[in-house]
């Protein structure tokens, strides 16, 4: 688009009508700049650049200014300048490099479709501001619902639509779906009783007098999402009181120490609200062991989460989703469909076994979610928010049970080659495995292997710990300048694994979601840190000092 600094825009009732009106021809200003910026997204979209470098701080001096604008500008002015200094300075998640995180390329149906999303502007929380979204949500819950639960069809016709009842909530993401599963697990666990009305209305102090227990923990593997600490903030049950259990050398919750600790905390009069399975970590991906754990929170007559925000798509591999078993015993899940959905963000979902579950959290106001009514807002955490159920019902339908198991089962594939690619070669390390399509790994130069072997055979603890520091010194290295230079990208994380005593390694990470990933990809990037290894001339000096 071409820039017009002799042009001033004026505000005035005309001009602003104007903006809110639906362009009348394709033609006019409006509609011209609606179809280049089309073009340029789409352009953006197809580069294969994982990202064009520029220093953060440059970027900040163009969004420097807090003045709000006192006169219009002309929506094709905004927009050259937001392409230049928006767009272009956008990480690339679409790229088939880019391979570092859990956002990934979208099926290009969805970006007309948010179009209508935003343009219908549906508040789903109240059934007067969403109408026909409200049903259709209902619906997604429901499909969803079945997903995990698998129950008869007499089961959805009789709680599907129901106005006092949910199968689950909308919510942002996996961290409003687990905020959202624990409140109402507190809320159950310290409902009204007697003369007692409840901890959502005498609070926790009271609560616990009344049923006689010093205090309440939540048990989790050690890998537990940090969503997870905020979510006991909130409920007022303090980041201490998330018990973190130590899991095995394939990275599950080692579920006999989670049965001691639950032990442990009833001789000291703490009573365990909630057990939380993961599935799909998001560091190493993997998943707890589910049908054990459903087994101990039977035990311990206690609420029983999985966050599957990560994982929950494997259900849609008949393939792969045995990988889930014992999913279908929680109380709640939470799934994130702008995962392995394939979904834009801002698609959480939580989903309650137990229809009448969500009751423990209804509020009511007379001018909005007015009893008896089907506003979805009555058993939800947010308020006003946009209609996104209508994306995951539109992936659900194009895709369908054939497309899903198609992309889940090349994911997972891609990481298992990956890892055999990891394996095979001389100079890298497979940290940790892939279970769903998520693995860690590191360079590793052979002298260094060789010396890792040694001290780990000899129980020498210090060589072992000297030696991985100047790798975590390296991976860190390369994985900075890889992502400086922009062909691809991978990310970083830092994990105990168990050949190396517990000690801390930091490790490259990597998602394999993306359908547009290929072999070539994969061997591509490995040769590239392969290169930048090699110039890293002098922490590879200090290594070969660490191995001696």
């Amino acid at each position: 688009m071409t820039q017009h600094h002799s042009r001033k825009a004026t505000a005035s009732e005309a001009t602003l009508m104007r903006i809110f009106t639906v362009p009348e021809a394709a033609d006019s200003t409006l509609g011209r700049i609606e179809q280049q910026l089309s073009r340029d997204l789409a352009g953006f979209l197809n580069d294969s650049i994982a990202a064009l470098e520029k220093p953060l701080s440059d970027i900040e001096e163009h969004f420097a200014s807090v003045q709000i604008p006192k006169a219009p500008r002309f929506v094709s002015d905004y927009v050259d300048d937001i392409m230049a200094h928006l767009v272009a300075q956008s990480v690339h998640t679409a790229s088939p490099s880019f391979i570092g995180h859990m956002t990934s390329a979208l099926p290009y149906f969805v970006l007309p479709l948010s179009k209508l999303m935003v343009g219908l502007n549906q508040n789903l929380v109240k059934i007067e501001t969403s109408k026909a979204f409200t049903p259709l949500e209902r619906q997604v819950l429901g499909m969803i619902h079945h997903l995990i639960f698998g129950r008869e069809a007499d089961f959805y016709e009789q709680w599907l639509h129901s106005a006092n009842h949910s199968l689950g909530a909308f919510c942002s993401g996996g961290t409003v779906a687990n905020i959202t599963a624990l409140w109402i697990a507190r809320n159950n666990l310290l409902k009204a009783d007697g003369n007692f009305r409840g901890v959502s209305r005498e609070g926790l102090p009271r609560a616990l007098k009344h049923y006689g227990w010093q205090d309440l923990a939540i048990l989790v593997s050690e890998r537990g999402h940090y969503s997870l600490g905020k979510a006991v903030d909130l409920l007022g049950l303090g980041r201490d009181n998330i018990i973190t259990i130590a899991t095995d050398a394939d990275n599950k919750v080692d579920v006999a120490k989670m049965r001691a600790e639950a032990a442990r905390l009833k001789a000291e009069g703490i009573r365990v609200m909630a057990i939380v399975g993961v599935a799909g970590t998001t560091e190493t991906g993997n998943v707890d062991p589910l049908e054990q754990l459903a087994d101990l929170a039977k035990e311990l007559d206690c609420h029983f989460h999985v966050d599957a925000a990560w994982g929950g798509a494997t259900l849609l591999s008949a393939k792969y989703r045995s990988l889930l078993k014992g999913i279908e015993r929680a109380d709640s899940v939470t799934i994130d469909a702008h995962k392995q959905m394939y979904v834009p963000m801002g698609a959480g979902m939580v989903l309650f076994r137990n229809p009448a579950l969500a009751s423990a959290i209804e509020h009511h106001a007379e001018y909005i979610l007015r009893r008896g009514s089907k506003d979805l807002g009555s058993q939800t955490l947010e308020g006003s928010r946009p209609g996104m159920a209508m994306l995951v019902h539109a992936c659900l339908q194009i895709i369908g049970r054939e497309g899903y198991e198609i992309l889940i089962n090349n994911s997972l594939e891609k990481a298992r080659y990956f890892a055999d690619l990891i394996e095979a070669h001389p100079e890298f390390e497979l940290v940790s495995a892939p279970e769903l399509c998520l693995l860690t790994y590191r360079y590793v130069p052979s002298f260094a292997k060789a010396a890792l072997d040694q001290a780990l055979a000899e129980g020498d603890s210090g060589r072992v710990n000297a030696i991985n520091d100047g790798l975590n010194a390296l991976t860190r290295a390369i994985q900075k300048t890889q992502r400086e230079q922009g062909k691809s990208f991978v990310s970083r994380t830092r994990i105990q694994p168990a050949r190396y005593l517990r000690e801390t390694v930091t490790v490259f990470r990597v998602v394999l979601a993306n359908p547009l990933t290929t072999e070539q990809i994969l061997q591509d990037v490995l040769a590239e840190q392969c290169e930048l290894a090699a110039g890293e001339t002098s922490l590879l000096a200090d290594l070969r000092a660490a191995c001696e």
